[in-house]
């Protein structure tokens, strides 16, 4: 007896259709399992023995043969127990292997037969849409999948239920989708006192999806204004969301269904490695910079990164994707981040106080901030000093404007984009180049002649000089105008980082 059920095997954000063909042959009994798979996939032979076992059935006394199809692609993970154990219940006669035929099957299985979830489920659901046909996978996991609406979804809690539906006997409820949050909170601007300077660097920054770096002493408020920049920030779109859950969904971080239309906000401390920044690992799986997907990644003391870890981010902050070599495969996540940095001038953090600043300054500032490459410094278009508060700062009464006033402008100003954009593939200032730059960032006489003394003044790099168009062409959106003009190129050239002298 054969049976052939189908799956998928994971790779990146990419789900990929894998057959198991189970054979039952004549000869001593033996369980064996090909197919390219991992340590997890291997040890799915024991739960499938102890779930069937569970159910008060034994395995036929014949040599069971299992093949992952195709064998030269790799398999990882333990959503391939459920396939596995009804393409063998299939083999076996207990359930119809024509009724399996219509269904891609994902699921972990545990020894007394419940169906445990995994990671991959939309995307699953995903790839079923793609090939016409339905969705198989833990009860847990139903409301997920059922965000592929087209898509027949069986959400079974445990083995036996299953079967039962696929007898006819106990029909299983269709799962609905999960709920949608739209709002997950968090700090407001009215908490920032003073720094008038930085709070307008954050709203241009949000404005027109540009990185930004602050630099200022401890205790000034740079964390505090990062985490506030979410509540400013315009809500994910349907598309949008379904993006940023496909990357939680393979992360296995997409709990309860659950779709949010917040942006994700990243904040991984500085200890992190490659591995965890990026992806990769010994199963590749996203790093931050794809958790953060059309969202925030903060990096709070940047110089305390390993270099190499933040030299790694500068492929993705200019692509938008991540891509891990591996000798088997090339996996690729999006990453299409704002990244949001903060850092102290120097060691102690005090520079220019001469009260609280340390024997070694300015020497020790130049050591500090060179920890931090200048290509990677390159890609941050706004670059703001954040002074000291102080006692007196702290006892005035709250700002009138908080994140509700600055989100609203916010929106128009992206919509505005958006409708600048609609029939190209970008959706913010930050991602104009080539003919859309020059179409639509190029400053008027006075601005272009003062973008060119500030350049040479500058030595400003190529990328430099892109960037600060796209910033100018925010801040004229900010303001209303169609044209990018002289005072909107001179705030942008505000904001840049000059490289220190010879």
């Amino acid at each position: 007896m054969a049976a052939i059920v189908a799956t998928v095997a994971y790779l990146g954000l990419e789900a990929r259709a894998v057959e198991v063909q189970v054979q039952l042959i004549p000869g001593l009994p033996a369980f064996n399992l090909v197919g390219l798979g991992d340590k997890a996939v291997g040890e799915s032979r024991e739960r499938v023995r102890g779930a069937i076992a569970a159910m008060g059935l034994a395995l036929p006394p014949k040599r069971i043969a299992v093949n992952l199809s195709p064998a030269d692609l790799p398999k990882e993970g333990s959503h391939f127990d459920l396939p596995i154990a009804l393409g063998l219940l299939a083999a076996m006669g207990v359930v119809d292997a024509e009724a399996l035929a219509d269904y891609v099957i994902v699921g972990e299985l545990t020894l007394d037969g419940r169906i445990a979830p995994s990671p991959g489920v939309l995307l699953a659901a995903l790839h079923a849409a793609e090939v016409g046909k339905g969705l198989i996978c833990p009860a847990a996991q139903g409301s997920e999948a059922a965000w592929a609406s087209s898509v027949e979804v069986l959400a079974a809690p445990d083995l036996l239920g299953l079967i039962n539906h696929l007898k006819g006997h106990g029909l299983l409820a269709a799962p609905r989708p999960g709920e949608v949050e739209l709002d997950a909170g968090g700090p407001d601007l009215r908490q920032v006192r003073g720094q008038e300077t930085a709070k307008r660097a954050l709203e241009i920054a949000a404005s027109g999806n540009h990185n930004l770096l602050m630099v200022g002493p401890p205790g000034s408020g740079k964390s505090l204004m990062a985490s506030c920049l979410p509540g400013i920030l315009p809500q994910l779109d349907p598309a949008e969301a379904l993006e940023v859950s496909m990357v939680q969904s393979v992360a296995g971080a997409l709990e309860g269904g659950r779709l949010t239309r917040t942006r994700p906000f990243r904040a991984p401390h500085h200890s992190a490695s490659m591995a965890a920044l990026t992806g990769g690992g010994l199963k590749v799986r996203p790093g931050e910079v794809s958790m953060a997907h059309l969202g925030v990644l903060f990096l709070d003391e940047l110089p305390e990164f390993q270099r190499a870890v933040l030299d790694s981010l500068r492929q993705p902050l200019e692509s938008g994707v991540v891509s891990v070599a591996r000798a088997n495969a090339h996996v690729t996540f999006p990453a299409r981040v704002q990244l949001i940095a903060a850092m102290n001038p120097c060691r102690c953090g005090y520079l220019g106080d001469p009260g609280l600043a340390c024997a070694r300054a300015p020497k020790c500032a130049a050591d500090y901030q060179a920890k931090v490459s200048g290509p990677l410094l390159d890609r941050v278009d706004l670059h703001v000093e954040v002074q000291a508060v102080s006692a007196a700062d702290l006892m005035l009464p709250p700002p009138a404007e908080g994140s509700a006033e600055v989100a609203a402008r916010v929106a128009g100003v992206r919509a505005v984009q958006a409708e600048r954009y609609r029939e190209h593939s970008i959706r913010t200032n930050a991602e104009a180049e080539g003919e859309l730059l020059e179409a639509f960032c190029t400053p008027d006489d006075g601005g272009r002649t003062l973008l060119a003394q500030a350049a040479e003044t500058m030595r400003l790099s190529a990328r430099g000089y892109t960037r600060i168009l796209r910033v100018a062409r925010t801040i004229a959106d900010m303001a209303g105008s169609a044209a990018v003009g002289r005072i909107h190129v001179a705030e942008a050239l505000s904001y840049r980082r000059q490289p220190p002298r010879n």
